[in-house]
C-alpha cells in the first residue's frame, strides 16, 4: 500500500477536469485517496464519463452546494472562463483552500471573484501527466504552513515543485517550464527531421533524439558542474560539435531563443490583464 499523504483523507473539488486535473487526480488516487472524496465539476459529458470510468470519482456538470464539503478546491479551468466558473462555484467554496493552475490569472482577481485570501497560484507543465512535471507555486500571506504542506501533497503527485516569493515570477516560470516542453518538442522535431534527411530512418532518428535529450538532461541533473562546462566537454575545437555550435552561434540562435521566452512571459502578463478585469 502506498504511504498516506496529508491530503488523502480530505475532500477535494476540481473545477475543470482536463489534462492537468486528470494528472493530479490520477496521482492522488494512486496514493490511496478514495474516489468518493474527489469531486469534479466538468460540463463535458464525454469528459465526465472518462473521469468516472478512469478514476471512479464524483462528477457533476455544474457547481452545487455539495462543493461545500471540499477543504481544497483546485481551479483547473482555462483563464478566459475562470471568472464565469468562480461566479457559479464561488458561493460554495469560500471556506476552502484554493489552488489555481489557470495561466496568467493573478491572485488579486481571484480574491475579488472568490472572496478568499487562502489562495495559491501554480504553474505546472505537461510532463505532470507522467509524474515528471515541475510546478512553480506562489501563496498569499493568508496561506499557512500546513496549507502549503497540503498543496505540496497535491502537486507532488505530478512531480517537483518550487515556491516563489513574488507572484510576478510566475510569468517567468510560465515562459521557462510552463511552455518549456513545447520548446523541447520543437528541437526534437528538428533533430529527427535532420536525421532523416541524413539517411536515418524516422524511427532511428526519433530514438536517437529522444535518448540524447533525456540522457543529457539526466547528466546535467546529476552533475554539480555548470552547464557551459558540460557543453565545452563535448566540444573539441575543430571537431563536429564545434562546427554545429559555430553554425548556431552565427545564426544567433541563443538570442532568438531567449527573445522567444520573453514573448511567452509577456503573453502570460497579458492573459492576467485581459481576463482578470472581469
Amino acid at each position: 500500500m502506498p504511504p498516506k499523504s496529508p491530503i488523502t483523507e480530505q475532500a477535494l473539488a476540481f473545477i475543470g477536469g482536463g489534462n492537468m486535473a486528470s494528472a493530479m487526480i490520477g496521482g492522488l488516487r494512486r496514493q490511496g485517496m478514495p474516489g468518493h472524496l474527489i469531486q469534479v465539476v466538468e460540463p463535458s459529458a464525454q469528459a465526465r464519463d472518462r473521469l468516472q470510468t478512469q478514476f471512479d470519482v464524483q462528477v457533476m456538470d455544474q457547481a452545487n452546494a455539495s462543493l461545500e464539503r471540499a477543504s481544497v478546491v483546485v481551479w483547473a479551468v482555462k483563464p478566459q472562463i475562470f471568472a464565469q466558473a468562480a461566479l457559479q462555484a464561488g458561493a460554495h467554496t469560500q471556506g476552502a483552500l484554493h489552488l489555481s493552475v489557470a495561466a496568467g490569472i493573478r491572485t488579486d482577481s481571484m480574491v475579488r471573484w472568490l472572496g478568499s485570501q487562502r489562495l495559491v497560484r501554480a504553474m505546472p507543465n505537461t510532463p505532470a501527466l507522467i509524474g515528471r512535471g515541475i510546478t512553480g507555486l506562489f501563496a498569499l500571506a493568508a496561506v499557512e504552513a500546513q496549507h502549503k504542506e497540503t498543496i505540496e501533497a497535491i502537486v507532488g503527485t505530478t512531480g517537483q515543485w518550487v515556491w516563489l516569493e513574488h507572484e510576478d515570477l510566475l510569468d517567468a516560470v510560465t515562459a521557462l517550464s510552463g511552455s518549456g516542453p513545447a520548446y523541447v518538442f520543437y528541437f526534437l522535431e528538428a533533430m529527427v527531421e535532420a536525421g532523416t534527411q541524413m539517411g536515418l530512418s524516422p524511427a532511428q532518428a526519433r530514438q536517437l533524439a529522444l535518448a540524447t535529450f533525456s540522457g543529457a538532461s539526466a547528466l546535467a541533473a546529476d552533475s554539480p558542474e555548470p552547464l557551459a562546462l558540460l557543453r565545452e566537454r563535448v566540444t573539441s575545437k575543430g571537431g563536429t560539435t564545434h562546427a554545429a555550435l559555430t553554425a548556431l552561434q552565427a545564426a544567433d540562435v541563443k538570442a532568438h531563443f531567449m527573445a522567444a521566452m520573453e514573448s511567452a512571459r509577456k503573453r502570460s502578463q497579458e492573459l492576467g490583464q485581459e481576463f482578470g478585469r472581469q
